[in-house]
């Protein structure tokens, strides 16, 4: 079985895991800080010791008035009977030239026969290790020697009187120092466990708090994969909290997903239904058609231009979607810049042709817009075509008006005197296939996307379109776009929408 399988997948058993491993570590770091701080420590504390022991004895010897090395053996002799040293204390000793050495630890300087149990050959090498301490150079050192472990020892070759020269030295075992670091050890190795059980304990317990609500959107998001886009997180928290701000984020794009996919499930039902009523009267009309054994031409050329109609109705149909699903591309605009007021003219000179109106344009502004010159005709012809549609003929009122804007934008307005919109629809009017007014069908020829493809170039552009009430009492529609750059010429198109709008009255 791979390692893998074998380590736990979940969040709270990671954090713990990586939790424990950085507390090891950090026990780790302060215990060998401890451990070898309480060696030096204590070492230091032991060569101070010894530096003290060897200068009383350096004292007492300069002090004892021997002239010779017979003398100076003596009183060094008796300087260390009268030391209250016991078997594990300091060890004293003093080598003078030609004499014994005169020592507490006389077993330490001597060739003593084996002990009990002991060969010759262990013996000797126990021997040779104890020599070493009349060979060692003067400063400290640290000998390991037989019966006494490691002792750390310090020598000092001293002149007491003129031609009398002898060597020195204190020693002292180092046990109580491996003592000192075993126990330090043993208690961080218990406090080192107790440490671990809490640090594994208290990471687990963090990490099932932090991993709860990562749980509950894990949940929520096995449950919108398998269709359900109703649950939601609502989680709590103060506002800055990451957990809450991911759990209110993945709610908002549910939000989304769910509005997105009502939208398409209604845009597909729409779509489906307004393409099979023209498909339903051209397959009626076929069948009025060829249920008649020898029709008149007539009957023919009526049902032509049926379905003719109908065919043309589809075309328009699938020319609108079509376009809507060239807005998600990047390439949909082709920007340029437009003369904005002969722009303007000519578009209103062609739309003002379609039906009879009372047209009225007002004055417009001297500049140029940064726009694509396609698109942004095709809706204001839409905004314009549906006011026409709401209006009367011959005394229906349709008025186009530009502003410029603060900050380099335009405004476009378009009114009519037609019914108006409702106040809860004047949103809704820029869905697909939304009609305000249920008694106007399909056979008045508009698709119900008109708005739509509007707000779709609207946004491309980076503008906003609006729909409210005009002062005729009637619908308005603002078409508001950026970039829009202001001329010094003083010339002014008002002359033209006078014209129109006295022609067309």
């Amino acid at each position: 079985m791979r390692l893998r399988a074998l380590a736990p997948a979940g969040l709270r058993w990671r954090l713990a895991g990586w939790f424990t491993v950085v507390t090891l570590l950090c026990i780790a770091i302060v215990f060998v800080a401890v451990y070898r701080g309480t060696g030096t420590q204590l070492r230091r504390q032991i060569d101070q010791e010894l530096a003290g022991d060897a200068a009383e004895l350096t004292h007492n010897l300069r002090t004892a008035n021997a002239r010779t090395p017979h003398q100076l053996s003596e009183a060094a002799a008796r300087y260390i009977r009268g030391q209250p040293f016991s078997a594990s204390s300091t060890l004293l000793f003093v080598l003078v030239e030609g004499q014994p050495p005169s020592t507490n630890r006389p077993e330490l300087f001597g060739r003593p026969p084996p002990e009990a149990g002991e060969t010759l050959a262990e013996q000797e090498q126990e021997n040779r290790l104890s020599a070493r301490l009349l060979t060692e150079p003067d400063g400290y050192n640290t000998l390991a020697l037989p019966d006494v472990g490691d002792l750390r020892v310090l020598s000092r070759l001293i002149r007491v009187r003129a031609g009398l020269a002898v060597t020195i030295g204190a020693g002292e075992p180092l046990a109580p120092v491996s003592r000192a670091q075993r126990g330090v050890a043993g208690a961080f190795l218990l406090a080192g466990l107790l440490a671990l059980a809490a640090a594994l304990l208290a990471s687990y317990l963090v990490g099932s708090r932090i991993s709860r609500p990562l749980r509950r959107i894990a949940a929520v998001a096995a449950r919108v994969d398998a269709g359900d886009l109703h649950p939601r997180i609502h989680q709590r928290g103060a506002a800055g909290e990451e957990v809450k701000v991911l759990a209110d984020a993945f709610d908002h794009m549910l939000d989304r997903l769910t509005d997105a996919f009502a939208g398409q499930r209604a845009f597909v039902a729409d779509a489906s239904h307004e393409l099979r009523t023209p498909l339903t009267v051209i397959r009626g009309q076929l069948e009025v058609l060829a249920a008649q054994r020898d029709p008149s031409g007539e009957e023919v050329r009526r049902v032509e231009r049926l379905v003719q109609g109908e065919i043309s109705r589809i075309s328009r149909l699938v020319d609108d979607l079509l376009l809507l699903a060239k807005t998600e591309q990047t390439e949909f605009l082709r920007v340029e810049t437009i003369d904005l007021a002969p722009y303007v003219a000519d578009l209103w000179d062609g739309t003002s042709l379609l039906a009879s109106r009372r047209f009225e344009l007002g004055t417009l502004p001297d500049g140029t817009l940064r726009a694509d010159p396609d698109r942004l005709a095709q809706a204001l012809r839409n905004l314009l075509e549906n006011a026409i549609d709401h209006t009367d003929p011959e005394r229906g009122l349709v008025r186009m008006g530009v502003e410029a804007l603060p900050g380099g934008r335009v405004r476009f307005l378009v009114d009519d005197d037609g019914p108006g919109i409702p106040v809860h629809q004047r949103e809704r009017v820029f869905n697909r296939f939304h009609r305000t007014d249920a008694a106007r069908d399909r056979a008045s020829g508009g698709t119900g996307l008109g708005l739509a493809i509007v707000r779709a170039i609207a946004d491309a552009h980076g503008g906003i379109v609006t729909a409210g009430e005009s002062p005729e009492g009637g619908a308005r529609f603002t078409l508001d776009l950026p970039g829009f750059a202001s001329t010094l010429r003083s010339t002014s198109s008002a002359n033209v929408g006078h014209a129109w709008a006295a022609r067309r009255a």
